[in-house]
């Protein structure tokens, strides 16, 4: 099955490549950027930019964080950690100059967290020394049973994950740290039956004495 697949996905290369070729003839790998031929990439899932709007809509109006979410997945390798070491550099990356930039920075660094799409813990250069990042989608998927994101977008979410081949979204995990819905109280238990009466104890009847009989005395002369 896999060689079937290699098969195909090497078949759809090259005539992505044949069409390429006759629509800008003479183009090659040199003039373009390639992830096997060139270094410094990132893995990024392809749904990514639908996610990026998603997150915009739900911070606040007027502070996107799409762009500094991208600038430090930019920089993330596949355990999914984060040092924080360069916030100066890191806010210029994403957007933000001047005298604000830190305090920007900074700012849509909480609402990441308090979206719950990024934790952080405290380090040499503050509050938010380290990132972890959790899975986008699996963020995504419980603010949409919550009815926090549109209809249209997370229809088409769903669609682009089907897509692309990703099952993130009928992955049914649980938030870290997450408290666990108590357990539902178990039935009460069946009355005991009654006890069966207790037997009625015979009446003791005393037997009856016969009083002795008295001898006559004789007469007396």
């Amino acid at each position: 099955m896999a060689l079937i697949f290699k098969k195909t996905k090497s078949a759809a290369k090259e005539r992505k490549l044949e069409l390429r070729e006759k629509l800008w003839p003479g183009v090659t790998k040199d003039h373009l950027w390639d992830r096997e031929n060139r270094d410094g990439f990132a893995t990024v899932p392809r749904a990514m930019p639908l996610m990026l709007s998603i997150m915009n809509d739900l911070a606040d109006k007027g502070q996107p964080v799409g762009a500094v979410y991208l600038e430090l997945w930019c920089r993330l390798n596949d355990e999914g950690f984060l040092n924080l070491n360069r916030p100066h550099e890191m806010a210029f990356a994403a957007g933000f100059s001047g005298q604000r930039a830190l305090y920007t920075w900074r700012d849509r660094l909480a609402k990441l967290r308090d979206l719950g799409f990024i934790d952080f813990k405290a380090g040499p250069t503050g509050e938010f020394s380290y990132a972890l990042f959790w899975n986008p989608y699996h963020v995504i998927r419980r603010y949409a049973e919550r009815g926090k994101v549109s209809e249209a977008k997370w229809q088409a979410l769903i669609f682009r994950a089907s897509e692309i081949g990703a099952d993130d979204l009928d992955q049914d995990v649980p938030a870290v740290g997450a408290v666990a819905p108590p357990a539902p109280p178990a039935p009460p238990a069946p009355p005991a039956p009654p006890a069966p009466p207790a037997p009625l104890e015979e009446p003791i009847i005393a037997a009856s004495v016969k009083p002795k009989a008295r001898k006559a005395k004789a007469p007396k002369d």
